[in-house]
């Protein structure tokens, strides 16, 4: 039965792939040719093969049965004939010459099973290789001339899991109620990381429940976009609130507080000043490891512009600078660097982050974006190791004005809380890519936010009416809580916002009137009871204020509204992102989950699905299915948990 899952699995996600494949703008007409990608053993079906034509921009990436299908210019013809190159991670790449014969072509084209090996950084010639051995066995890193650069994709279904489990993650202690007549104030940091969503989304597909602490709910709900008004006036994003019963305390009412930044087209980005620095040690000699991580960055290289530059740093045993800071007209020569790139010896993580911010000190732009983005399994242990230092470190680039963001990758020893730590001190963000199509979605799709930072230092404070609110719990966001005195000291480090990035934050609340589950405490012999004032006997239910720093200012800004109740129905967005809270609280077993079940939240989720142009709220849907059957005992993996 397992096995059975894994197949849903690969099917849903290559199904996925198959979707997202379509090339954006006007396609050529030409010849359309067609087929499947299979094993030439087995005659499976391959989904997540890239098919492209030789020597064009033309690709696509293979269906959930394998299916593709190309559009070929009629320019890209010699003597009627086409070539068409196949590569998959663990099989040998393919060329194989087409002859168009007429209007439509159907090939199917046959992959042979080879091993992957990444033994250490790359070297052209056989010399080059016993060279670059010998250097890493001196402890240095060699980067030799390139040879020819594979391309590398990942199987959209999962990979093996390893016999050993060493991954780490920071302990979550769930918010509880509390009363708003003795704790009136909630402050917070916002988060706009979204790798735990990710990270389940690997575990479930693998037929396996995540640790309760992989699951962040506040990166769940932020994982998907959300509706919202234009921006207008002084303030670079617009804040949306609405109120609405909790689908899993019928009693009880769910505030939804939204903050909006607007996309920023590519074109009016500014330039950027980007270092990758690439985790090539041993821990990274895994498909979906070194290899994901090079096509990933391929990916974000395609949307770099002339005014862009980008440099290449690497550590194994020791840090290297692979590529100096290079415009991104010179593409070739970039993706070069990349491919050239191959996994061994131990982890000088400290080493290489020193040098890729001193890369990027010495290529700074003013006004421009100056980035370093850290691509890693998050296993350093030579070197500068302690979280503490680490974190100084990145805390002292930041103020510099260098941010950082951290791409997570592989499974069995992922450092999550160490990644998170570094990400969130850096004024960056931290995902986790598990395949092709997140490394798309983060890197491409949503490179806007992943890259310019419109607002830093970004803290809510809500004040509860005792009037009328009982008890609240803010849902999620256990490790960003602030003092409430935090809010107004500009010295406090805070959460950022991308452009096109929406973060949701949840409040259950509890009525004056209903049943709390707040712990109490005896009343106060000193304290005087609370006065009312105007807004306390009206229909505020709240308070909202939001102060936020400009990238480059040191002094914030403040936003502040009040909650007002509404009788209206729960809107589309609102009950999608209680869908996915409640689908957090599920995998937490939470204490506050009361009798909801999965079919209610597929349910839920169902009502709110929209438009989905790119199925992201579909597959989180599907997801609930298969946790709903790994739960039901029908299938449960052996790593549950």
């Amino acid at each position: 039965m397992r096995k059975r899952v894994l197949g849903s699995a690969a099917l849903l996600l290559g199904l996925a792939a198959g979707l997202a494949a379509a090339p954006a703008g006007r396609v050529e007409t030409g010849i359309t040719v067609t087929g499947r990608v299979l094993d030439a053993a087995s005659a499976r079906p391959l989904p997540g093969a890239e098919v492209r034509v030789a020597g064009t921009r033309q690709r696509t990436v293979s269906g959930a049965t394998g299916e593709y299908r190309l559009v070929v210019a009629r320019s890209a013809l010699r003597d009627g004939r086409f070539t068409l190159e196949v590569r998959l991670v663990g099989y040998e790449p393919l060329r194989e010459q087409v002859h168009a014969t007429g209007e439509e072509v159907r090939r199917d084209l046959l992959l042979r099973a080879a091993a992957l090996q990444l033994e250490g950084l790359v070297v052209g010639s056989a010399a080059g290789r016993d060279a670059a051995r010998r250097e890493r066995h001196a402890g240095s890193v060699a980067a030799m001339a390139p040879p020819s650069p594979p391309a590398y994709i990942v199987h959209p279904h999962p990979h093996p899991r390893p016999d050993w489990n060493t991954e780490s993650y920071a302990r979550v202690e769930e918010n509880g109620f509390l009363a708003a007549d003795r704790n009136p104030l909630s402050t917070f940091s916002i988060d706009v990381d979204r790798a735990s969503y990710s990270n389940v989304r690997r575990f479930l597909l693998e037929g396996q429940l995540p640790p309760k602490d992989a699951v962040r709910i506040e990166e769940m709900v932020n994982y998907f976009s959300y509706e919202a008004p234009a921006a207008r006036g002084e303030h670079p994003f617009t804040v949306v609130t609405e109120v609405a019963d909790a689908p899993w305390a019928p009693r009880h009412r769910l505030l939804r507080i939204a903050l909006h930044s607007p996309r920023v087209e590519l074109g009016s980005l500014p330039p950027s000043n980007l270092v990758f620095l690439v985790d090539v040690s041993g821990s990274m000699n895994a498909p979906d490891r070194l290899p994901l991580v090079k096509q990933s960055l391929r990916m974000l290289v395609d949307q770099l512009r002339p005014r862009d530059r980008v440099a290449i740093v690497v550590y194994a045993g020791a840090a290297g600078l692979v590529l100096p800071s290079t415009p991104g007209s010179e593409r070739a020569r970039i993706l070069d660097a990349l491919e050239r790139l191959e996994a061994g010896g131990s982890t000088a993580g400290g080493a290489g982050l020193r040098l890729a911010y001193e890369v990027a000190r010495e290529n700074h732009l003013p006004g421009g974006n100056n980035r370093v983005i850290l691509a890693t399994d998050g296993d350093f242990n030579v070197g500068v190791s302690s979280d503490a230092e680490m974190v100084r470190l990145v805390e002292e680039k930041r103020r510099q004005g260098t941010f950082l963001t951290v791409l997570g990758f592989g499974r069995g020893n992922l450092r999550d809380s160490k990644m998170e730590q570094m990400a969130d001190h850096g004024n960056g963000n931290y995902a986790y890519i598990d395949n092709l199509l997140e490394a798309r979605k983060v890197l491409v799709s949503e490179m806007g936010g992943t890259l310019l930072t419109v607002a830093k230092d970004v803290k809510l404070q809500v004040e509860f009416n005792p009037a009328r609110v009982k008890a609240y719990r803010l849902v999620g966001y256990e490790n960003r809580l602030l003092a409430a005195e935090d809010f107004n000291d500009d010295r406090k480090d805070a959460g950022e916002l991308g452009a096109g990035h929406s973060v949701t934050a949840l409040y259950e609340v509890v009525p004056v009137g209903a049943d709390t589950p707040a712990r109490g405490v005896d009343p106060l012999r000193y304290q005087a009871p609370s006065r009312s004032t105007p807004a306390t006997g009206g229909g505020e239910l709240a308070y909202v204020k939001v102060r936020y720093k400009r990238p480059t200012e040191d002094e914030s800004r403040l936003m502040q509204r009040p909650v007002v109740e509404h009788s209206r129905s729960m809107s589309r967005d609102l009950s999608f992102a209680a869908a996915v809270a409640g689908f957090g609280m599920l995998l937490r077993e939470s204490e506050h989950a009361g009798r909801l079940t999965p079919q209610q939240v597929i349910a839920l989720a169902q009502v709110a699905r929209g438009e989905d142009r790119e199925g992201y709220r579909a597959e989180f849907i599907r997801l609930v299915e298969l946790y709903r059957d790994l739960k039901g005992g029908r299938t449960v993996g052996d790593g549950e948990r």
